[in-house]
C-alpha cells in the first residue's frame, strides 16, 4: 500500500512539472529576463531572480488550490484572464521588439529598492508565469480535487505532491534567471542582441496566441447566449 501512494505521489509530481515547464520555460525565459533587467548589478538580478521563483510559485499553488473559487468569487471566467494576460504578454513583446539597446545598456544602474517594484509586475506576472501557467493550475487542481473525492479524502497527499512539481519548476527559475547573465559573454554582444530579439518575437507571437485561445473559447459562448 506504501509502494502504491508513492507510485501516486512521484506521478503527481511529474505531471505538475511536465504540465508547467513548457509554460514557465525558464530556460527560453531567461534572456527576455536579461533584456528587463540588463540595467541592474548582477547582485540585483540574483535576487530578482529568487523574489519571481517565490513569487511564481505563490501563484501557481494559489491557482491550484484557491484559483477555481476565487475567479468564480468575482465573476471571472478564464477566457478573460487568458485574454487580459495575452494582451500584457503581447504588449511586453512588442516593447522589447522595438527596444533600443544602447539606450538599455547605458541607462544609470538601477537600485535594488527599483528592481522590487517589478519582481511581481511584469517578471513574474505575466511573463514568467502567465495566464497559460494560471489555467493549467487551476485545471490541475479541478483534477486533483475529483481525484481526492474518488480516493476518499487524499487530499494533502496530491495537492502535496503537486506543490512538490511546482516548486521544481521555480527552482529552475532561480538557476536560468540567476545565471542569464552568463548568456552574455558566451554569446557576446551580437549573439546576445538576436536571442534576446527572437526571444521578444516569441513572447509578442505568445501573447496573441493566448488572445487568440481566450476568444476562440470566449465568441461560441457569446453567440450561443445571443441565440437565447
Amino acid at each position: 500500500m506504501t509502494y502504491l501512494r508513492i507510485v501516486e505521489a512521484v506521478k503527481t509530481i511529474v505531471l505538475a512539472f511536465t504540465a508547467l515547464f513548457p509554460l514557465v520555460n525558464p530556460v527560453g525565459g531567461a534572456p527576455i529576463f536579461l533584456s528587463l533587467t540588463r540595467r541592474y548589478p548582477q547582485s540585483v538580478q540574483r535576487v530578482l531572480a529568487r523574489k519571481i521563483a517565490i513569487y511564481g510559485f505563490a501563484l501557481l499553488a494559489g491557482s491550484l488550490i484557491l484559483g477555481t473559487e476565487v475567479l468564480s468569487f468575482f465573476g471571472i471566467s478564464l477566457t478573460v484572464v487568458q485574454i487580459a494576460g495575452g494582451l500584457v504578454v503581447a504588449i511586453t513583446g512588442w516593447n522589447l521588439l522595438n527596444q533600443n539597446p544602447d539606450v538599455a545598456a547605458g541607462s544609470e544602474p538601477g537600485t535594488l529598492e527599483d528592481a522590487l517594484q517589478h519582481a511581481f509586475f511584469p517578471l513574474t506576472l505575466p511573463i514568467t508565469v502567465g495566464p497559460g501557467c494560471i489555467s493549467v493550475a487551476i485545471t490541475l487542481g479541478a483534477h486533483l480535487r475529483y481525484q481526492n473525492d474518488a480516493e476518499h479524502g487524499l487530499y494533502f497527499r496530491f495537492f502535496g505532491s503537486a506543490l512538490i512539481g511546482m516548486a521544481l519548476v521555480c527552482l529552475l527559475v532561480v538557476v536560468c534567471y540567476g545565471n542569464a547573465d552568463r548568456l552574455v559573454r558566451i554569446l557576446g554582444p551580437s549573439g546576445t542582441s538576436i536571442l534576446t530579439r527572437l526571444s521578444a518575437f516569441i513572447l509578442l507571437a505568445l501573447g496573441v496566441q493566448i488572445i487568440w485561445n481566450g476568444l476562440e473559447s470566449g465568441l461560441p459562448q457569446i453567440f450561443v447566449k445571443g441565440t437565447h
